[in-house]
């Protein structure tokens, strides 16, 4: 019998995992449905309602009824304390509601989602709504969760623990996460997926947040129209990875712009050990540990301006999108941009190598950049200079490498060093309580 090429035989065995139903599939979701045009501005005259425990005077003692009685365009105050609930906000009458904790002081305001329950916040088909000043914590699914809208924001946040993802858009247009912090969850910290394609598109901004000590950074499955700015993504499995994945409508990720954030230490092997349930299915045990950066096939992505060190793995790798089956014309890397990095920390805490690439597509083009010491594979005509044009330099066997590295398999791949001092933070390779 012919042996099969390793790279065959990975991509059958990645696409098998992916078939396997996550953990959170037992959780019914509503149907996506085309966002279509934002939702028309209330008039008003709007309502400010307040709630809080049962020694404070106030108009509800949950969430939920202050938002069930609550119409489009009012305001909901929460007071300090511990809520055990889930909050479902949903439909057209209650667009551009604002629910406002402590922004200040996130964590004195705590939704607490111990025993079956699924979400924190979940906004469905209710476009603008604002939720600000929260903590949510140990949710079988997600802390915050949006999904079939125009406009979201999402701010001065906190999400531990999660089943899945701490901060959520699916199937949204447009949004805002910001000053939101999230970790400790199963899948990824922060995650953006399925955009639908627009013809004028409206951006969504993910700025100042800080996503540490998950199997993913911030996990993009079809992202678009994504700005990733001013946040830092450290001590995870792997800090950033729009992809590209059939289980999700619209591949692959496109027209996102990852800039101005640091991203270091992403060197966690939760298999090892985790504050969470390991999930077994999905991404997540493919996730090549040690990585900063990994564009799994996509279109017409910047990768700009970032401080990318410490990754044991690589800091930036780019690879066909190989997990597409049916799709085969989204698994090619187009125009994307990898420029204006510093890597290495001024040769002070390297990566294992700075950027690793397959050769796939057109149009990719990496630098100039800083400080880039190691590439694999090493032939830099691989790597052209930005701007480009043309068929890049497909290698097989920089591909079959680079899938090598799926999964705990990263870690033979790994370039250990000490690492630089950065206030306030410890380095994350085994978790331990």
């Amino acid at each position: 019998m012919t042996e099969a090429p390793l790279k065959y035989t990975l991509a059958a065995a990645l696409a098998a995992l992916l078939l396997v139903p996550a953990a959170a599939s037992a959780q019914h979701y509503p149907e996506p449905k085309e966002p279509g045009k934002v939702a028309p501005k209330p008039k008003g005259p709007f309502k400010t309602y307040t709630v809080c425990k049962k020694k404070h005077r106030c108009d509800f003692r949950t969430i939920q009824k202050a938002v069930d009685k609550a119409k489009a365009g009012d305001k909901i105050k929460v007071r300090p304390g511990v809520y055990r609930e889930q909050v479902l906000i949903t439909g057209r009458n209650k667009r551009y509601l604002r629910i406002v904790g402590n922004p200040a002081k996130p964590r004195k305001v705590v939704l607490d989602g111990r025993g079956k329950k699924q979400n924190g916040f979940f906004i469905n088909e209710a476009d603008q709504v604002t939720i600000d000043g929260f903590m949510a914590k140990d949710y079988r699914s997600n802390g915050f969760f949006v999904t079939n809208v125009v406009g979201y924001k999402l701010t001065h946040l906190v999400s531990v623990k999660g089943g899945v993802y701490g901060l959520y858009a699916f199937n949204t247009k447009g949004g805002e996460m910001s000053h939101s912090e999230a970790y400790y969850h199963s899948d990824a910290g922060f995650y953006i997926g399925q955009t639908p394609q627009q013809d004028k598109p409206i951006r969504s901004v993910v700025r100042d947040v800080t996503s540490w000590g998950n199997p993913i950074g911030f996990s993009a499955t079809n992202m678009r129209y994504v700005t990733i700015t001013q946040s830092s993504f450290f001590n995870n499995g792997l800090g950033i990875v729009p992809n590209a994945l059939e289980s999700e409508k619209f591949p692959p990720a496109e027209d996102n712009v990852i800039t101005g954030n640091k991203i270091f230490w992403n060197n966690f092997n939760f298999h090892a050990g985790a504050p969470f349930k390991m999930k077994n299915s999905g991404v997540v045990p493919l996730v090549p540990i040690g990585t900063g950066v990994l564009l799994l096939g996509g279109r017409g992505n910047l990768i700009e301006d970032n401080d990318v060190f410490g990754n044991y793995l690589t800091g930036v790798a780019a690879v066909e999108g190989i997990l597409l089956d049916k799709t085969l014309e989204a698994r090619a890397l187009i125009n994307n941009q990898v420029q204006g990095n510093r890597f290495g920390l001024g040769g002070s805490d390297l990566n294992g190598r700075d950027e690793s690439y397959d050769g796939n597509g057109t149009g990719n083009c990496w630098g100039p950049n800083e400080g880039v010491q190691m590439m694999s594979p090493g032939d830099a005509s691989m790597y052209p200079a930005c701007p480009f044009a043309g068929n890049n330099a497909f290698s097989s066997a920089a591909q079959s490498e680079l899938l090598g590295y799926t999964g705990e398999n990263a870690l033979k791949g790994w370039a250990k060093h000490p690492h630089s001092t950065q206030k306030g933070i410890t380095p994350l390779e085994v978790f331990k309580k």
